[in-house]
């Protein structure tokens, strides 16, 4: 007699199901390969199979990490040394370090972020190898794949967070000192997609944002006269003027900034100080920028945060036109800190310091126009 027909092909591990006779429902149990014991995944087949997947993943990861426990305990019992770390054990240990130096005022909480992420791509792409057997030619491989991928910012944001992670095992004595295989990596070079903004195209999208709240207007003054970043930009408190100077501590960098209100951009005529004034209405508000109407869970009064700001940006430049050259993106409000740099250096301002840049060759790429204007020979 031939066996009856299995209505339920079963191809994942330690997946089973269960009919039940009285309701004719099937049920899902995944039973666990070392303990024995069944766990319900409830009637969805689909489900059932995608976390029965997870779970063998899951149990395969741990006994492999307890094999490699073992199998260190071994060579310390036998050379009387501990052995090379691995992947996986330092890059919990850099995280650790990189929160110290959040601690300490040395780091960003953007910058930890950042760098905990790369770091933890590079830890679950090779969690066991010890760390001095890493070379070259792995980190290269996993470059290459956000390259291929058109990710090409994400991996050179990977070899950068990769050579301090290798910077940071030497200091720490965990691998040779000079190993750092991803410094002999080329670093990947990105194309610049988003165009630059022209002062003609400032003042349309300037003019399209009039008939949005007034904090579109006043942030878009605010960009092109003090040049600040966008988070930046929505911190300030009218508090922070003193003395004559509108004092800005950079989220990004720390710097610690005083703009005088005197400060004059001579392409729109206006000064910090007539910005300020501009800011200042009927509603009571400790920002310069500031919501005036009242929304669902929005009052007046509340800051603005930078996602209304690029989406209330980005409204304007539709309705004023402003597209982008082909194969190029439209200019986001972040390339208003690019414009007023370039306006300021014709004014001979110290573009320098007001951007709060550490370096020239940093001013002097948010100086190039890309190719936007037209060189002229002296003769």
């Amino acid at each position: 007699m031939a066996a009856r027909p299995r209505k339920h092909n079963i191809n994942v591990p330690n997946l089973y199901s269960k009919l039940d006779k009285r309701t004719e429902k099937v049920y899902w149990q995944y039973k666990h390969p070392i303990t024995g014991v069944f766990i319900g995944f409830g009637l969805d087949a689909d489900a059932a199979k995608a976390a029965a997947l997870e779970m063998n993943r899951i149990v395969a990861e741990q006994e492999a990490q307890q094999s490699y426990a073992l199998i260190d305990m071994a060579i310390k019992a036998n050379t009387k040394k501990d052995p090379a770390i691995r992947v996986s054990h330092w890059i919990t240990r850099y995280i650790e370090i990189q929160k110290e130096r959040v601690d300490n005022k040395e780091l960003s909480n953007k910058t930890l972020i950042n760098r905990k992420c790369c770091a933890q791509i590079f830890s679950k792409r090779m969690p066991n190898l010890r760390l001095k057997d890493v070379d070259t030619k792995m980190i290269a491989a996993l470059i290459d794949e956000y390259k291929e991928s058109g990710k090409v910012r994400m991996g050179q944001v990977i070899r950068a967070v990769l050579i301090d992670v290798f910077k940071e095992a030497q200091h720490a004595g965990e691998v040779p000192a000079g190993h750092n295989p991803a410094l002999a990596v080329r670093n990947p070079k990105a194309k610049v997609q988003r165009s630059r903004m022209t002062l003609e195209q400032w003042n349309k999208i300037y003019l399209a944002a009039g008939e949005a709240q007034p904090f579109v207007q006043n942030s878009m003054l605010l960009a092109l006269v003090t040049g600040q970043r966008r988070g930046d930009l929505v911190s300030l408190k009218f508090s922070d003027i003193w003395d004559g100077f509108l004092h800005v501590k950079q989220n990004k960098t720390g710097a610690k900034i005083a703009i005088p209100l005197s400060l004059h951009c001579e392409a729109i005529d206006m000064s910090l100080a007539d910005v300020i004034s501009k800011c200042r209405d009927q509603v009571v508000s400790q920002f310069l920028l500031h919501h005036t109407r009242k929304h669902y869970t929005i009052n007046t009064g509340d800051q603005i945060t930078e996602g209304t700001l690029t989406r209330a940006f980005m409204e304007a430049r539709i309705k004023a036109g402003v597209d982008a050259p082909e194969g190029s993106t439209p200019p986001s409000f972040h390339e208003q800190r690019s414009l007023s740099s370039r306006l300021y250096k014709k004014q001979g301002v110290d573009v320098k310091k007001l951007l709060g840049h550490s370096t020239d060759a940093m001013s002097e790429q948010y100086r190039d126009d890309r190719g936007l204007d037209w060189k002229k020979v002296v003769l």
